[in-house]
């Protein structure tokens, strides 16, 4: 999947916006079953948000949200405080729901 554009990024901000965190990362870092976790929620719904709990630092943050958004196929929106946006569209053309500008 290509690169999104600064403003499809805003846009599936804008969408996000009002969404819950569909995951949340803890102590033990990214773990198969968080990961198949994020994956389902991608499936369901293209958009979600991963909210991390016990990491604060940036960089980290930045490293562990490039490593899910490897492993689930997703790329990112955008990262807001300790939140970030998760965005893969579905392979199924009728399933899709986010139409990208």
């Amino acid at each position: 999947m290509k690169e999104l554009k600064g403003s499809q990024k805003k846009y599936l901000r804008g969408i996000a916006h009002n969404l819950n965190p569909a995951a949340f990362i803890g102590q033990k870092g990214i773990t198969p079953t968080l990961l198949e976790e994020i994956d389902t929620a991608l499936e369901a719904t293209e958009l979600i948000k991963v909210k991390f709990n016990d990491y604060k630092e940036k960089d980290l943050k930045n490293s562990l949200t490039k490593e899910i958004a490897k492993a689930t196929g997703s790329l990112i929106a955008g990262m807001v405080g300790h939140v970030v946006i998760l965005y893969r569209q579905n392979i199924d053309v009728e399933k899709q729901k986010i139409k990208l500008p």
